[in-house]
């Protein structure tokens, strides 16, 4: 994951809450007649190019970028939120 800003392309409200979505592939094999499973191997991560982002206010999910270049777009302005800044 990038150390960048995200922001959420579909709800366009979200810039702090996200999550991660990773592949794991596991084998196994089954019985032909009874279905029952057979053999279970350990499950393994699938390496992927770019991490898959999930909003967690609309549960939109798109690949890493999206959510950069939407924060690129439009950029979090700072605000004062003290009243004594003025």
């Amino acid at each position: 994951m990038q150390d960048k800003p995200y922001f959420c392309p579909n709800c366009r409200s979200n810039r702090v809450k996200f999550s991660v979505i990773s592949s794991f592939s596991q084998r196994f094999l089954k019985d032909a007649l009874s279905g029952s499973v057979q053999e279970v191997t350990e499950p393994q991560q699938i390496q992927e190019t770019e991490p898959m982002i999930q909003c967690l206010v609309c549960s939109f999910t798109g690949n890493e970028m999206r959510f950069i270049k939407q924060a690129e777009r439009e950029p979090r302005m700072m605000t004062p939120t003290d009243p004594s800044y003025m």
